[in-house]
């Protein structure tokens, strides 16, 4: 993988260079993991000046001894080690590009906090800093095959997951407890961990969006919705059922959820390269909006996921911009009835052009109205 990283890292030199500065201070994580394989806590990562990947150099923090050794850079890149754990790896390396003799240091202001800012500032002198802007994030949108593996991988274990739960008993415990369960299963499956806070709703907090479990137990008859996914060499998936505990779904349970899963199934339908963001989000939200349940839905129908769970781009009706080949997105409508609960149903899907069969389903747990 290190000539994939020095190819995206030749990348953002090259777009920097079109913008003027030949050099890039990366401090935000997920970016810094993006461009180097590794994102030691509090690390910077500066590029250039240069022409070439010599002068890349990833500035890590020493731990105190009792943490441990930083994790190590990769082989292909130079690494700086500062000697005290409360230091700031970015002010360290903008230094080291005042040193390089730049002319110019682009940085993330969007990850920067003004008093950081003004350190990084202080410390080189008159060399001008420009934003950066979402220039790494945009590098980030299509990903590579061996990305779209690791994003795979991670459904699979959080399909797993799902699966085994849904073989155990669920009456009588708690929406906490299943939520811890799901995490560990998903480490037992070989994810690093969850990637984001496991969601369980049962009854009246069934289908709330971003719902928090708490100490409620499963009661026959409730709706029951999960949303969960697993993290695997940093990248993250999520999906999201519903389920009817413990008894044959209740009429008003059909059709709720029947709506909502043809409203998943046209947000799915819609992915292809070269739709506009915001024409997902209609056909996803249309069935949705024309029963009546235009009030109360989420800002958006889904999302991009990769090292971030929440990545561009957006499905949302004020979404820019248009869907490449290669982007892996979330399409997740819900429903939620205040006082008795609701349906949400989640994918993760890569976008496909139809020629190679449309978009890729990466998760693959069973859509049926299941009573548990």
């Amino acid at each position: 993988m290190s000539e994939v990283h020095a190819a995206r890292r030749a990348r953002l030199r090259d777009r920097c260079a079109a913008n003027g500065a030949a050099a890039a201070l990366v401090t935000r994580p997920a970016n810094i993991r993006y461009l180097t394989g590794t994102a030691p806590a509090g690390a910077a990562l500066l590029i250039g000046p240069g022409h070439d990947d010599t002068d890349a150099t990833l500035v890590r923090l020493r731990p105190p001894p009792e943490d441990g050794g930083p994790d190590e850079a990769p082989d292909d890149l130079r690494s700086t080690v500062l000697p005290a754990p409360d230091g700031d790896a970015a002010v360290a390396a903008a230094d080291l590009a005042r040193e390089r003799h730049a002319d110019a240091l682009a940085v993330e202001e969007h990850h920067l906090t003004v008093t950081r800012h003004r350190a990084i500032a202080s410390v080189v002198d008159t060399l001008p800093l420009v934003d950066l802007g979402g220039a790494v994030e945009q590098l980030r949108l299509i990903k590579d095959e061996h990305e779209i593996a690791n994003l795979r991988i991670a459904a699979e274990i959080a399909d797993q997951a799902l699966g085994e739960l849904l073989e155990s008993i669920l009456v009588g415990r708690t929406e906490r407890h299943l939520a811890l369960e799901l995490e560990r299963r998903l480490v037992d499956h070989g994810a690093e961990g969850p990637a984001f806070r496991t969601s369980v709703g049962t009854g009246p907090h069934s289908g709330a969006p971003r719902h928090v479990p708490t100490d409620r137990r499963v009661e026959e008859g409730d709706f029951l919705t999960v949303r969960l996914g697993a993290r695997y060499r940093g990248y993250r998936c999520e999906v999201g059922r519903t389920f009817v505990i413990g008894t044959a779904p209740a009429a008003w349970q059909i059709d709720l959820y029947d709506l909502v899963f043809a409203a998943q199934r046209a947000g799915r339908e819609a992915l292809a390269p070269g739709v506009a963001c915001r024409d997902v989000d209609r056909a996803t939200r249309q069935p949705l909006t024309a029963a009546g349940h235009e009030e109360g839905l989420a800002q958006w129908s889904g999302h991009g996921v990769g090292l971030e769970i929440d990545e561009d781009p957006r499905l949302s009706p004020a979404a820019m911009g248009k869907l490449d080949a290669c982007v892996p997105v979330t399409v997740e409508p819900g429903v939620h009835l205040p006082g008795r609960g609701g349906v949400r149903i989640d994918d993760t899907l890569v976008v496909r052009p139809v020629a190679d069969g449309g978009p890729e389903l990466l998760t693959i747990t069973t859509k049926e109205l299941l009573a548990l």
